[in-house]
């Protein structure tokens, strides 16, 4: 009697079906990852504003006028460079955020806009002399 040869393995259906259920699974989770960065880029933006304007009000009471150059204001925060290329508004990027710098020996803005509204933040966070954080 001869030997019949059987092969195991998944059927074509088998295979569909897994991949149907990670297709799934990956609609649920993907949109939340992305809506959990553009939290934390946001948290992050506000945090860096709230740094950065305690640090120009500090400087202020230090120096007796607001920071005017770069170099003066990481005397106070070191991470100044980073979020400020120069303090006429030049814009720097960070992690989401486009920030622009703009100081005189009368005040300050800084604004945190989005990279990519709605992927890296929704909202654009202002902060004015006197610590005064808006969104817009």
């Amino acid at each position: 009697m001869p030997k019949i040869n059987r092969q195991q393995g998944f059927t074509l259906v088998e295979i569909m079906m897994v991949v149907g259920i990670v297709a799934m699974l990956a609609a649920i989770a993907i949109p939340n990852l992305i809506s959990v960065k553009r939290t934390a880029n946001e948290a992050a933006a506000k945090s860096c504003l709230r740094s950065l304007s305690s640090a120009a009000e500090t400087a202020s009471i230090s120096l007796g006028h607001y920071p005017t150059t770069v170099a003066e204001f990481q005397n106070f925060i070191g991470a100044a460079g980073s979020y400020c290329a120069d303090l006429a508004g030049a814009q720097t990027t960070v992690q989401g955020y486009n920030y622009t710098c703009t100081m005189d020996t009368g005040g300050y803005t800084i604004v945190a806009t989005p990279v990519t509204q709605g992927t890296t933040g929704s909202i654009t966070y202002t902060v004015t002399t006197g610590c005064v954080l808006t969104p817009l």
